[in-house]
């Protein structure tokens, strides 16, 4: 149509997987682009955890910049790893059909013949499990894992999915956690992994947004047919749920939310991050009457518990 669209995406494979499929499904619709390289914050330094340098907009903030720049007309992310918040003159303007909301457990490959002792049934019988050593830089994994596991030790895991699996393959880790959509995608689930079903997500995990300059007519309207309406409204509600509780993607908080038939189940929480304390919500509602069930679900976790962990996490700021 003319126009070239310049696609901004970080350098991972990841990142590249997403940026390419949003760029078939805009030739798909008649639109052109071309993929525009850009290196964030969160790829350079891939040591320091992520809970020590302020995770928030770590992946997004270099491509914020080359968009407002006019270096490039859209950028894709990983939803999850977007804040809540919008850099002023950035609009999202898609979102794409979610992928497995689901975190997952790889384990060291000296364990692929004892997977079993990771089920639930037997992993917390073990005689030794003081000794288990699970890997992530994720605080609200940490959180989730050692509310259930007390006794594991933790490491810090940080890098691309290509790094943190050869880490994981060079470590003395019993195992580590990733997400079941960033692996999949590129094709590089273990057989030897596990799906942690009991582990609520991050707010919009598997999802892919799409953001450009708010004023950009033309690229609002490409993106728009790309977006998925149940998609964008679970993401939503689980964001709504983020903001009103603190705000950012570097906290113990988890959400999870899905259309079934003509009805909106949320489910939510948030855990302190040594895993002592925990509060939980479950809604439902019809799918009309659903837009602030994310607002109503963080209200109702602070009456329940909720607001305590709050509390203690604003006072180690």
């Amino acid at each position: 149509m003319g126009k070239i669209i310049r696609i901004g995406t970080r350098e991972s494979q990841l990142a590249i997987w997403q940026a390419t499929l949003t760029q078939n499904r805009l030739k798909n619709n008649g639109f052109d682009s071309e993929l525009v390289f850009i290196k964030s914050e969160g790829d350079v330094d891939t040591i320091t955890p992520l809970y020590s340098i302020g995770v928030t907009g770590i992946f997004t903030k270099a491509l914020d910049t080359a968009l407002l720049n006019n270096r490039i007309d859209i950028a894709v992310h990983s939803m999850k790893d977007v804040p809540v918040q919008p850099a002023q003159g950035i609009k999202q303007v898609a979102v794409l059909k979610r992928g497995s909301h689901k975190d997952i457990l790889v384990l060291h490959p000296g364990l692929s013949d004892e997977k079993n002792i990771f089920s639930d049934s037997s992993l917390k019988h073990q005689v030794n499990t003081d000794d288990i050593i699970i890997a992530t830089s994720s605080v609200r994994r940490i959180a989730q894992w050692l509310h259930k596991y007390p006794d594991h030790k933790i490491e810090n895991l940080r890098g691309n999915v290509n790094t943190r699996l050869q880490k994981l393959k060079e470590s003395n880790w019993h195992g580590a956690i990733f997400a079941a959509a960033g692996l999949e995608r590129i094709g590089l689930r273990p057989e030897n992994s596990v799906d942690l079903d009991w582990m609520l997500p991050a707010p919009a995990q598997g999802a892919i947004m799409m953001v450009c300059r708010e004023n950009d007519l033309f690229c609002i309207e490409a993106c728009q047919h790309l977006n998925d309406a149940h998609t964008e409204l679970c993401t939503k509600l689980e964001r709504d749920f983020l903001s009103a509780l603190l705000g950012g993607c570097s906290t113990p908080i988890s959400a999870f939310a899905k259309v079934e038939s003509k009805n909106v189940s949320f489910e939510g929480n948030i855990v302190s991050p040594d895993g002592k304390q925990k509060a939980s919500v479950k809604m439902q509602l019809p799918v009309d009457e659903s837009k602030e069930i994310g607002f109503m679900a963080a209200k109702k976790i602070l009456e329940t518990g909720g607001q305590a962990i709050v509390d203690s996490l604003k006072n180690k700021e």
